[in-house]
């Protein structure tokens, strides 16, 4: 006979009953048993129950037993914020955490991690810097989870010094701890930080990097362009056995794509065997950074024939593909389809796209009267009136160049990059005296241009090198090989193209010799005399490719019998042959 008394054994079955349900029919004829049996008064009982609704993803039923309880204490609290935490609404997971401050319940490790992570998704900086007083109060600065936790907040708050300060004070660092660190240097811009502790990583710790830090690692590959390094990063994924992971497929993508070797992408994304979403994404996105447009929209229609459906990126990534391709009807028809076919309605970044697509293929008005019509904020403004801005001096719109200059100017983003583009259509439109205006008034206001840098990698090293810059090592080389090839280019009928290229109404052979020293000019001469015939040549740049340098590389590539590819801050060129991929529009 089982001696445990009867009230018990009843407890017991219906925690194990909770432990293992998976099914919100079952779980609601079990929380019906345990009122019908009285056990709603007893706080472990209930918690057990709560945590079956919060997996179950139903936080109003789990809601309602809390809100109930006698005295819940800090498993009652903790579990239904992390309910809260993975239903997307981290708002009421903070409000719980203060209104758990009221009482006399302590929270825990768990308490402090959930409470920062709702911090970390809302990017809530001055709440998580509460949280973290109170984890110093509490003494938990040194628990691995709480660090964790803040090192990831930090890094999502884009105070990657504050991340790096918390890890440093961890004793015992785990892979969790790693990842977040790691992660807070590569989505922060800090690549070189990225890899930096990576290679600690690799040398203090024993375990395998997990597929969260090999994609981060690969991000900063790919923001770097660093070629060399994302290849051996991908050598990890393979040993470590995540090569078939969507996320770390679709970083690899994406690093490829960014160093300019489109075919191992493709290579990368075709040995997915059911990719989601995010590799598919992923791919339609490095195509139309190539100009592959064509590509991107097949890619785009073989996922929904798969029966995949597209999100909002996915629009995104194929509407910034057709606007790179000059496939303005394919543009305008994914558009009309989101809402029309998928239920989705265009936001502010799609227009921009659209805008983007109008101006560069000539549709001005078009494209200024739908930029007016769109409601944005700061930051999607500046983009937004930025895009148009471009496309103005592109074509030598300087009515409409002002207008969105101003409109760019009011946002306080990309203050500089307007300036420089204004005064750049004026000088295209022959307008100097604006154009001297333009640039007197960005000295009294303090507005510095971006100085234009390119870079180059060769065997795992960085060259950088800035425009008209030519004190670096071999720099008579570099410069003896710019003259050379401008004396092969012009003996075949290169002219050159300065007009609007230069801040200043100089003479023409000045503006001639300021051309030839922007720096992708100066990274490209330096790989032709430092990289062996046959193998191409990869070169980045911060800035927008000028269209001197644009017509040079192609009549250099034909000369020099060279593959060079250009990473420019808006797409990529394949110059081969005397022609580019882009075929001469971007």
């Amino acid at each position: 006979m089982n001696s445990l008394p009867f009230t018990f054994r009843t407890k017991i079955y219906f925690i194990k009953t909770l432990q293992n349900c998976n099914d919100l029919v079952f779980a609601t004829l079990t929380h019906a048993k345990i009122l019908k049996s009285g056990f709603l008064n007893d706080t472990f009982t209930t918690n057990y129950l709560i945590n079956c609704y919060i997996r179950l993803q139903k936080t109003a039923p789990a809601f309602q037993l809390f809100d109930e309880m006698p005295e819940p204490n800090v498993v009652s609290y903790s579990s239904l914020m992390s309910g809260y935490i993975n239903v997307g609404k981290p708002q009421i997971c903070l409000w719980l955490f203060r209104e758990m401050q009221k009482g006399t319940v302590l929270p825990n490790e768990f308490t402090f991690a959930t409470a920062i992570k709702a911090c970390s998704i809302l990017a809530n900086l001055k709440g998580g810097k509460q949280i973290h007083g109170h984890v110093e109060i509490f003494g938990y600065q040194f628990n691995l989870v709480v660090c964790s936790s803040l090192v990831d907040m930090y890094g999502k708050c884009n105070e990657v010094d504050l991340a790096r300060r918390v890890f440093d004070s961890m004793e015992g660092k785990n892979v969790v701890s790693w990842t977040s660190m790691i992660t807070a240097y590569a989505q922060s811009g800090r690549g070189h930080e990225a890899l930096e502790v990576f290679r600690e990583f690799n040398w203090l710790v024993r375990e395998h990097a997990n597929q969260f830090i090999l994609a981060s690692v690969i991000n900063a590959c790919a923001s770097l362009g660093k070629l060399i390094s994302g290849k051996v990063a991908h050598g990890a994924v393979i040993r470590c056995g995540h090569h078939l992971d969507d996320v770390v497929a679709s970083a690899l993508v994406d690093m490829y794509a960014k160093c300019g070797c489109i075919v191992y992408s493709d290579r990368v994304f075709r040995r997915v065997s059911n990719p989601c979403v995010i590799p598919y994404t992923s791919m339609i996105v490095a195509a139309g950074k190539h100009g592959l447009g064509k590509l991107s929209i097949e890619l785009f229609e073989e996922m929904i024939d798969r029966g995949i459906r597209p999100n909002n990126v996915t629009f995104l990534a194929v509407l910034h593909a057709c606007s790179h391709s000059g496939l303005v009807d394919e543009s305008l028809e994914y558009l009309n389809s989101m809402s029309r076919k998928h239920g989705m309605e265009p936001d502010a970044k799609h227009y921009t796209c659209v805008v983007d697509m109008l101006g560069r293929t000539g549709h001005l008005d078009e494209a200024y009267q739908l930029a007016k019509s769109i409601k944005v904020n700061n930051d999607e403004g500046a983009v937004l009136w930025g895009t148009l801005l471009s496309a103005s001096r592109l074509h030598g719109r300087v009515e409409i160049a002002v207008e969105a200059s101003k409109r760019v100017i009011e946002s306080n983003q990309q203050v500089a990059s307007a300036y420089v583009t204004l005064s750049n259509t004026y000088v295209l439109a022959g307008e100097w005296e604006n154009a001297h205006s333009l640039r007197t008034k960005m000295k009294q206001n303090g507005v510095c241009k971006e100085p234009g840098c390119s870079w180059v990698e060769i065997k795992d090293s960085t060259y950088v090198f800035y425009a008209g810059d030519v004190s670096f090592e071999r720099g008579s080389e570099v410069l003896s090989m710019l003259r050379e090839l401008e004396r092969k280019m012009k003996e075949r009928g290169y002219k050159g193209r300065t007009t609007g290229l230069v801040f200043v109404d100089v003479e023409e052979e000045a503006m001639e010799e300021i051309v030839g020293l922007h720096s992708e000019k100066l990274a490209l001469a330096f790989g032709l005399i430092s990289i062996p015939n046959g193998v191409t040549i990869r070169i980045m740049k911060n800035l927008r490719m000028c269209r001197d340098c644009h017509e040079a590389f192609k009549w250099i590539s034909e000369i020099t019998e060279r593959d060079i590819v250009v990473r420019d801050v808006n797409r990529f060129h394949h110059f081969d042959k005397g022609l580019c991929t882009c075929r001469d529009f971007w």
